[in-house]
C-alpha cells in the first residue's frame, strides 16, 4: 500500500473511533485532534516532495459552487478552511449572496480544501437544521442565530487547522535539507504573490456585522467537528439547510 494510502487509512480509523457512540466526548476530541494532525502531515509531505523535486505540485485554481441559504456564511467557512492550508479565496457575489468561490493555491492543498469543505459543510448543515435560539432570554430571528452559529463553527475550524498545520511543519522530521517551516513559508508567499498578480486590483469585502447569539454554540460544534478527508468519497452532497 502506498505511503499516502496508509496515512489516509490511519485517519479513517481514528475518525471511526471518534464517531463511536461508546466513546466519551473527551475521547472523541482526542481522536479528531489526531486526525487533524495527520491531515496536516499529509499536506507537509506533499510540500516537501515538491520542494525536493520528487513531485509535481503547481499553483492553480478550483471554483466551488455555493448554494443558498446562508451562502455568504458557507463561503466564509470555505475561506476559514482555505487560509490555514495556504490557499486564498475569491468570492463571486450575486446581490447579497455568493454563488461560487474560486480557491487559489497549490494543487495538493486545493484537494485538501475541497475534501474538508465538503465534509465540514455536511456536518454544519446537518446540525444547523436542529439549532434554535433560546427564546427564554430574548427573541431573535432564526436566520440571525444560524448566521452567527456558522461564524462560530468556521472560526473554531480555522483555529484547529492553524494549530495542526503549524505543529506539522515544526515537528516534521524528513531527510530534506530545507526545513518544513521554511518550505511552508515559501509556498504561502508564492501563492499570495500569484494571487496578488491575478486579483490584486480587487477590493476586499467590508466586514460583516452579525447580530445573532449563536456564535458560542457554533464554536463548540466546530471544536467537535470531524476533520475527515475521506468524506468526499463517501458523500459528495451536503444536506440542505432549511
Amino acid at each position: 500500500m502506498p505511503a499516502h494510502d496508509t496515512q489516509l487509512e490511519r485517519i479513517r480509523k481514528l475518525l471511526a473511533k471518534a464517531e463511536d457512540p461508546a466513546v466519551t466526548a473527551e475521547e472523541a476530541e482526542l481522536y479528531n485532534t489526531k486526525a487533524a494532525e495527520l491531515i496536516a502531515r499529509y499536506g507537509i509531505d506533499n510540500a516537501m516532495l515538491a520542494a525536493a523535486g520528487q513531485g509535481s505540485d503547481d499553483i492553480t485554481v478550483l471554483k466551488i459552487p455555493i448554494e443558498n441559504p446562508y451562502s455568504r456564511d458557507k463561503a466564509s467557512l470555505l475561506t476559514n478552511i482555505a487560509y490555514p492550508l495556504r490557499c486564498r479565496t475569491l468570492l463571486h457575489r450575486v446581490g447579497q449572496g455568493v454563488d461560487a468561490v474560486t480557491v487559489f493555491g497549490f494543487k495538493s492543498d486545493l484537494g485538501r480544501v475541497e475534501l474538508l469543505f465538503t465534509s465540514l459543510l455536511l456536518q454544519a448543515s446537518t446540525q444547523l437544521t436542529r439549532v434554535r435560539p433560546d427564546d427564554r432570554v430574548f427573541r431573535e430571528s432564526l436566520a440571525a442565530y444560524r448566521r452567527t452559529w456558522l461564524h462560530g463553527f468556521a472560526r473554531a475550524v480555522h483555529d484547529r487547522l492553524v494549530r495542526a498545520e503549524d505543529t506539522a511543519a515544526r515537528e516534521y522530521s524528513g531527510s530534506g535539507v530545507q526545513s518544513a517551516e521554511l518550505v511552508v513559508r515559501d509556498r504561502t508567499t508564492l501563492v499570495q504573490s500569484a494571487f496578488d498578480r491575478e486579483y490584486g486590483d480587487l477590493r476586499a469585502a467590508a466586514p460583516r456585522r452579525l447580530s445573532g447569539s449563536g456564535y458560542r454554540e457554533g464554536h463548540q460544534a466546530g471544536t467537535r467537528a470531524t476533520l475527515d478527508p475521506a468524506a468526499l468519497a463517501r458523500r459528495r452532497q451536503a444536506l440542505p439547510v432549511r
